[in-house]
């Protein structure tokens, strides 16, 4: 669930954080440190609950309502296309490799070229968690960490950030997402710092604009 190879399309989404050095709001690794944190504090505030209850119930009836209030939650559409391709392309995977978890290859059967859900990424996540034998706390420490790894690996394929100074800043903020994990993870608390929003939903026209700015491999 963890590795960075699983091929879910993790790499392909960074938080908006091509737009932000696009539009030089980060510019060094301080800068850096303050996205990667907003970040965190958004995903603990909005996603870690959806994660946190599907892992506590994973069943189908359970995730088909989460994932329906996660779309008519997520207003950013950049944000909401990624989700839901991450998340389609992780239970996929989860299928492949979980081939002893027959509720994976019945929930993929079930809902595949459905309308009614749109395998949004968190509560997938938490269902797989759950359904592998993860208790919810650490499916929540397991999704945060994803999402702390995916913005930092982003910074270094950027050249924002070398490998070692990319692992130090990665040990440094562990602390806040620890600290998400422990207060905001079961309710949701629709915080969301402003700055990372703002720069997903900037990020198609930046790639409309300037097509030759970003690599192929970084569209969503």
């Amino acid at each position: 669930m963890l590795d960075s190879l699983l091929p879910t399309g993790g790499f392909a989404h960074s938080y908006g954080l091509e737009a932000a050095m696009q539009s030089r709001m980060v510019n060094n690794q301080e800068d850096l440190r303050s996205f990667v944190i907003q970040i965190l504090e958004n995903t603990g505030s909005l996603l870690l609950p959806f994660v946190y209850y599907a892992c506590k119930s994973p069943y189908s009836t359970t995730w088909v309502k989460l994932d329906q209030l996660l779309e008519a939650t997520l207003t950013n559409e950049v944000g909401r296309k990624a989700s839901a391709s991450q998340g389609s392309a992780l239970l996929r995977v989860a299928a492949s490799v979980f081939t002893e978890i027959q509720a994976l290859q019945d929930l993929r059967q079930m809902f595949i070229g459905s309308k009614n859900v749109s395998f949004h990424h968190a509560p997938i996540f938490g269902l797989i968690c759950g359904l592998i034998g993860f208790d919810s706390e650490t499916a929540q420490r397991s999704y945060m960490f994803v999402t702390m790894r995916d913005v930092i690996s982003a910074a270094t394929r950027l050249n924002l950030i070398g490998p070692l100074a990319a692992s130090v800043l990665q040990h440094k903020v562990a602390l806040d997402a620890e600290r998400w994990c422990r207060s905001g993870g079961t309710v949701m608390l629709v915080r969301l710092r402003r700055l990372p929003h703002c720069l997903m939903r900037c990020r198609a026209a930046m790639l409309t604009c300037s097509p030759g700015c970003f690599a192929p491999d970084d569209e969503v």
